[in-house]
């Protein structure tokens, strides 16, 4: 699955750093987490998964292939955007094309970066980009009603269930809410996700403290994870400089650096997770002496459309998953150990693949 996150803000938030440090971070784990860079602002990082190294070990697996999310760094929004200001028009394009967002908000005091609206207020720097985005898709909208409705008249069926959402969001918008804030009817969520909406992105708040606060934050960012929450968002609390010094570090420097700061992990590693989820994504294994890999599925992926993740093939001559859960994977020692402890399941068609299934699949061509 080709995923994709723009990480979004105003100039001199922390936004470029906090990409680069992401960058490196690939970077300096090639051997395990291949990277590559797609564009100079774009990149394409391993989710960390602990787990997958558990699998190699007992399966002797010769490499580990984790699964990937692709970050791209957005153009700085700024105010105006929407109407063209700065980069508006490549900021909203970048985003749009994107499956969900990182909000970065600046919750730190440096005197020597200026902010670009000369203050330092991450929830109003929330508000700045959240109104540039609803204003842009209220302008959207607005601009393809008169073809809707025209093409609804002529009985046309997909126009009219666009023309009947479009309205549905035009209403929130036009009361300065985002369009998230209505709930479209089930059968109507692919349609819902045609229309492109910047504002039913899922968001991810990301508050960039200062050094001193990487471990537990500050003020500001209490006050930006209180609006996530407000908000249905999730949020995690990262200082990108930190992040930038850790990225360039050898492994062993970098355990004892994060214990001098109190923190288990890189922040980047939280961010990372926390992206996956937020794209409603679960993780499914399959081990062997070549590979020990992470295949990513929707949550509620049935068997057929998990094996069909790894070709196409596979999802149309499914016959059974044969499913190990990753716990006893591990106690058991491995496909062998699970299926004489009778852990190893033969599961059909209509099996919802869970989180951390270690899968074989049985097919058909």
């Amino acid at each position: 699955m080709a995923l994709k996150v723009a990480i979004v803000g105003l100039p001199n938030v922390g936004k470029s750093t906090l990409f680069n440090a992401l960058t490196q971070t690939a970077a300096a784990q090639a051997a395990n987490y291949p990277f590559c860079t797609i564009e100079p602002n774009v990149g394409e990082v391993a989710v960390p998964e602990s787990r997958l190294d558990d699998l190699a070990r007992i399966a002797k697996s010769k490499e580990i292939i984790p699964a990937r999310i692709t970050f791209v760094d957005v153009a700085g929004l700024v105010r105006g955007a929407a109407n063209g200001e700065g980069l508006g028009n490549q900021f909203l394009a970048n985003i749009r094309d994107c499956d969900a967002v990182a909000l970065v908000a600046r919750c730190f005091e440096d005197g020597d970066v200026t902010h670009v609206e000369g203050r330092v207020d991450p929830l109003d720097d929330l508000d700045i980009i959240e109104t540039e985005l609803m204003i842009a898709d209220l302008e959207s909208l607005e601009r393809r009603m008169p073809a809707l409705e025209k093409r609804a008249k002529g009985s046309d069926k997909e126009a009219a269930t666009a023309l009947r959402l479009a309205q549905l969001a035009l209403a929130p918008l036009r009361a300065g809410k985002p369009a998230r804030s209505v709930t479209p009817p089930e059968d109507d969520a692919r349609a819902w996700r045609m229309l492109q909406l910047l504002t039913t992105k899922p968001a991810l708040y990301v508050c960039n403290v200062d050094e001193a606060s990487a471990g537990e934050g500050n003020a500001l960012s209490e006050a930006v994870s209180a609006r996530a929450a407000q908000d249905g968002a999730k949020s995690v609390v990262i200082s990108a400089k930190i992040e930038s010094e850790i990225a360039m570090l050898e492994p062993e420097e970098r355990r004892e650096f994060l214990e001098t700061l109190g923190l288990e992990e890189p922040g980047l590693n939280r961010m990372i997770r926390e992206a996956y989820d937020l794209l409603g994504l679960r993780t499914y294994f399959t081990a062997g002496p070549k590979e020990a890999r992470a295949w990513t599925i929707p949550v509620g992926a049935t068997g057929p459309q998990a094996a069909g993740v790894i070709h196409t093939d596979f999802e149309k001559g499914f016959i059974r998953a044969e499913t190990i859960a990753f716990e006893d994977y591990v106690r058991l020692g491995g496909e062998a150990g699970a299926r004489e402890a009778g852990k190893l399941r033969a599961e059909g068609r209509d099996y919802v693949v869970q989180d951390g299934d270690v899968l074989n699949f049985r097919f058909n061509v």
